[in-house]
């Protein structure tokens, strides 16, 4: 039998309300208000790495810093996120090494559907977000679900994703289009 945090991970329709899932979400809470209210940048980058599904050895997020789960984040080698980031992560979101994540980023995997009836039972799916190494995402910007990035790429400020793209460019407005090859 296929469980409903199994069907979210798997990007099938689940149930949100479903008590697993609700339990995770309450504990993501607790650790998001220990997180944001921790002064000691050592001791956040610590709670990090106890809580992300999986980090490298240095990273640092600024707080304000909010996710759904936190369990489905994995972030590379040399991860950095300004102030007020925002990742829902019902998918995961999968992030490379060298990462500079600007200040009110969001990375956000979770949908809806379209159909009325199936949006208000609470019934909801999500596509995960993939990128790969060297990341720099400038303040605002907005990676929607099912995004995947290739190596090297350059998000500009207030930018939203809403496709894929490659390796070595630079992406920019809404929606985002490539502006440079790098």
């Amino acid at each position: 039998m296929t469980t409903e945090k199994e069907k979210m991970l798997a990007g099938q329709l689940y149930d949100a309300g479903d008590a697993e899932l609700k339990q995770l979400r309450l504990a993501a809470r607790d650790k998001m208000a220990v997180f944001n209210n921790e002064l000691d940048r050592s001791k956040r980058q610590e709670l990090l790495k106890s809580w992300f599904g999986t980090t490298g050895e240095k990273i640092m997020i600024e707080p304000r810093f909010a996710c759904d789960y936190g369990c489905n984040i994995h972030v590379g080698e040399n991860f950095y996120a300004n102030f007020n980031c925002t990742f829902l992560d019902v998918c995961e979101i999968r992030i490379g090494d060298n990462a500079m994540i600007g200040p009110n980023v969001q990375f956000l995997t979770p949908l809806h559907p379209l159909n009325a009836k199936e949006r208000i039972s609470g019934l909801e799916y999500g596509a995960p977000i993939t990128i790969g190494d060297n990341l720099w995402a400038g303040g605002g910007a907005t990676i929607l679900p099912g995004v995947s990035l290739g190596d090297n790429v350059v998000v500009g400020a207030g930018s939203v994703v809403t496709k894929s793209f490659g390796d070595n460019v630079l992406i920019a407005g809404n929606p985002a289009r490539i502006i440079k090859n790098l």
